[in-house]
């Protein structure tokens, strides 16, 4: 059989890398990296190139071998931070009693983006009253135009229910030559000033993105590769490029998005807390039941239509400078080594004769921050979480941030001489700096989401994962894992990211029809940008609070095979499972298994009123034949049954476990362990919404096929 490769890129503030995965075991075949691009002319599109026909050429590859092609972009995040958008001319459309309020809410005027950074908007309305006239769409669309405008945001206030206003509107600005988006494009969701204000963000960003869009296509294309071009998105998974022409706020975290999906599909973590930690800064999100979890976004303070990942960006990194008075470190971070043009000490040159200078980073920066200089011509350096972390000995020899031993200890030798505390004692307040800074966000994410403080693992990417994670993991009592390849590990999220896409609709009191109709409509969208269809899992939710119905697909490309690896045998994999529970082996039970996936339960003790009264529970693992835990459930229950029976059996569960509080009936999370996959059901609010959706799930195969039904108590 020929070779098969995938490809991921990664844009990073510094550096872009790029991957290659043979596409037969998913392992890594090849990497390289080259400076991030940042110029005027071509952005990070020429970074992008340069990295994927460097790639080729190192690791011979021929274009025809790539079937799969995906990188992230900081471009959105970029642009919108630093205020790099297009103006935006705002056509609001009504009729009749409501075009007050139309206007009122789609005059949105000037749009803080971030600090002295605004996104300038241009307003007209037009009454559809009577039908539209093309021509006083035209004559509006030339006044915003005349005003500056460069882009066109349409808003329609009756666009989810029926789009053809705006898809009218569409039509007239594409035949003027002007970009455009409309308020249906970007959500179905009710809420005109909030859709309206997501459209014009969406707008804004499309000149650039588009642009980086084409450049990046026409270069691919020019190298012979003929596979889909993928994005990014925010969410964790992919889109293909047609899909970001029209929806580039989509990718607005998609850097971070990235190593999250390698946490998820190449580390195989189905629950922790990931810590990508970067040179500069460090960002925090939480995988749970091997989904990303994600949220309402905001930009510049604006609620907008936008699931995006729960991300948490702290100033604290593996190349953090430190701030001295005395023998007692004041601050660890923001500024960083690479910011201020300094070496790590840990990386550096010989530093024979090295001294102590405090300096200012950048004009305007404190003056305690540290550099150590020799008396040579080369660059300065300074001690940061890295070094710190290499002389307590919490950095792996084989991991790429570990030590030049010799420059470590001169470095160290300094600070030492200059302030009279023993090297340890700095690392370790160095360290404990970085912890402080990033412990009340874990505790945050895990009182949040509710995560099992006992079985909680911190998973470490980005090149300076092992400077910050070990030790935060040593301090919290948790477990934690470095990701093999860390410097590289977002690139090779981005090649195994899964496709995805998100369906929203608001729907009171959603019914049977309801929930088929919306997983159906997830699933054929994901379908139609490439996905293999047995490979689509769609998660469907209600939102009772904003009457949200969610569903949310994601699959793999047809091409996308699994990892071939040799899987452990029974007693490996126990061992493996009781691991996971902190418990011996010998407590730990198979209770049921199929031919894809395994059980295990481990009864314990949960105490309630501080330890006055207890009750008995079964923790669950999930195990597939590989090895990898795939779901925990803390405190649950289990039924295997037929297909066929599978609604009966969901009825008894939630019968048997249900409880009732002030909101009323709180029904269990259910799972179901169907052939190869596990079916998510959670989110849902009653036993009939979860009834009907396992009716559909299951509809494709066999009425007798064994199943297994798992409850995650509440």
């Amino acid at each position: 059989m020929k070779r098969t490769v995938r490809i991921g890129i990664d844009v990073g503030g510094t550096f872009t890398h790029a991957v290659a995965l043979d596409g037969d075991t998913l392992q890594l075949c090849g990497k390289t990296k080259v400076p991030t691009t940042h110029n005027a002319k071509d952005g990070v599109a020429r970074g992008i190139i340069d990295a994927l026909h460097a790639l080729l050429q190192k690791e011979n590859i021929p274009p025809e071998a790539v079937t799969f092609i995906a990188h992230s972009t900081t471009q959105a995040t970029n642009a919108l931070l630093e205020g790099d958008v297009a103006e935006v001319g705002i056509l609001a459309l009504g009729k009749g009693a409501s075009a007050w309020l139309t206007r009122w809410s789609c005059d949105i005027g000037a749009i803080e983006l971030a600090k002295d950074k605004f996104l300038k908007t241009h307003f007209e309305f037009v009454d559809s009253g009577a039908g539209l006239d093309q021509s006083k769409l035209q004559s509006a669309m030339e006044k915003l135009v005349a005003k500056g405008a460069q882009v066109i945001a349409i808003s329609d206030a009756f666009s989810v229910d029926n789009p053809l206003h705006e898809e009218t509107a569409l039509a007239v600005a594409q035949k003027l030559g002007l970009m455009a988006t409309a308020g249906s494009q970007v959500s179905k969701l009710y809420g005109l000033r909030v859709r309206t204000l997501t459209a014009v963000i969406n707008a804004a960003m499309l000149p650039k993105m588009i642009e980086t869009a084409n450049m990046t296509e026409s270069s691919v294309r020019a190298a012979g590769i003929t596979a889909p071009i993928m994005i990014m998105r925010s969410d964790g998974g992919v889109m293909d490029i047609e899909a970001m022409r029209q929806r580039p706020i989509l990718t607005r975290l998609s850097g971070p998005a990235a190593g999250v999906a390698a946490a998820m599909m190449y580390l195989r973590i189905s629950d922790g807390i990931f810590l990508e930690v970067g040179g500069t800064s460090t960002d925090i999100s939480v995988i749970k039941n091997g989904k990303a979890l994600v949220k309402d976004a905001e930009i510049g303070g604006h609620r907008v239509y936008l699931r995006s990942l729960d991300v948490h960006t702290l100033g604290v990194a593996g190349g953090s400078m430190i701030r001295l008075k005395g023998r007692n470190v004041t601050h660890v971070g923001p500024r960083s080594a690479h910011i201020a043009g300094l070496n790590y000490v840990s990386f550096a040159p010989d530093l024979s004769g090295a001294t102590l200078e405090h300096i200012s980073p950048k004009a305007g920066d404190p003056a305690d921050y540290i550099a150590i200089a020799t008396s040579a011509e080369q660059k300065k350096a300074t001690i940061t979480p890295t070094c710190a972390a290499n002389l307590l000995h919490f950095v792996p020899p084989a991991d790429c941030a570990f030590a030049n031993q010799s420059s470590l200890k001169q470095g160290f030798a300094v600070l030492e001489k200059a302030t009279g505390a023993k090297s340890e004692e700095i690392a370790e307040q160095i360290l404990n700096h970085a912890y402080e800074t990033c412990l009340p966000t874990i505790k945050r994410l895990i009182a949040e989401y509710k995560l099992d403080p006992e079985n909680l693992t911190l998973v470490g990417g980005g090149g300076g994962a092992a400077a910050i994670v070990p030790y935060i993991a040593k301090r919290m009592g948790a477990e934690h894992l470095l990701a093999q390849e860390a410097d590289v590990i977002s690139a090779i999220g981005v090649a195994l990211a899964l496709l995805r896409e998100t369906v929203e609709r608001q729907v009171i009191q959603p019914k049977q029809e309801d929930l088929v109709r919306i997983r159906e409509e997830a699933f054929n969208a994901v379908s139609k940008m490439g996905a293999d269809p047995a490979s689509i899992e769609v998660h469907v939710e209600v939102d009772p609070r904003a009457n949200i119905l969610r569903a949310t697909a994601y699959g793999a490309t047809a091409l996308h095979k699994t990892a071939s690896a040799v899987p452990p045998n029974p007693e490996e994999k126990l061992a493996i499972v009781a691991t996971s529970f902190k418990r011996e082996p010998a407590t730990v039970k198979l209770l049921v298994q199929s031919d894809h996936f395994q059980v295990y339960g481990c009864e314990g003790k949960e105490s309630k009123l501080f330890g006055l009264l207890s009750s008995s529970r079964l923790s669950l693992r999930v195990m597939d034949n590989k090895g990898v835990i795939r779901s925990k459930i803390k405190h649950g229950a289990w039924r295997q049954s037929k297909a066929l029976e599978a609604e009966n059996a969901i009825m008894e569960l939630a019968d048997t476990y249900s409880v009732y509080g002030d909101a009323g009936k709180i029904i269990p999370d259910f799972m179901l362990v169907a052939g190869a996959r596990i079916i998510d059901l959670s989110g849902l609010l009653d036993t009939w919404q979860v009834q009907a959706l396992a009716r559909s799930e299951l509809s494709q195969i066999a009425p007798d096929s064994e199943i297994i039904i798992l409850a995650s108590l509440p």
